[in-house]
């Protein structure tokens, strides 16, 4: 398991946007902004709970940011209806589709997923199965 993941961007607010409207169609809640000496950015968790936490920031080293190939965050689904949800709002902010939500019976009988990319390149899973608990 992780404690927190992070992601780069070049546009911060329009990066913020996009989030704060696909999380929060997982259940996800955007955090105080702190003050924590490294530059500006955003985190999201699940409420109630301090981890895992997902973060999109400038990049540390002042460089521009890229996204990694063959890198991909995917994040759990309480259902298939947030999958689809998330899926879609991810489009509608400026995501492209990297794969309709469905089942993928090659990963696990249950396993209802779907792709994109954010509007910087970063790719995103989102998914849910029995067994997964956010």
């Amino acid at each position: 398991m992780y404690s927190h993941i992070q992601v780069g961007a070049h546009d911060l607010p329009s990066m913020v946007a996009f989030y704060d409207a696909v999380l929060t169609r997982l259940g996800l809640v955007r955090m105080p902004d702190e003050d924590d000496s490294g530059p500006p950015g955003a985190g999201w968790h699940c409420p109630g709970k301090r981890w895992p936490q997902f973060f999109v920031q400038l990049p540390f080293n002042g460089l521009p940011a890229t996204c990694g190939n063959g890198t991909q965050v995917s994040f759990m689904a309480l259902s298939p209806a947030h999958v689809r949800a998330a899926w879609e709002t991810a489009l509608a902010m400026g995501g492209s589709d990297e794969g309709a939500p469905g089942l993928r019976p090659h990963y696990s009988p249950d396993y209802y997923g779907a792709y994109c990319r954010d509007p910087e390149g970063n790719k995103l899973c989102f998914v849910h199965a029995n067994d997964l608990e956010p």
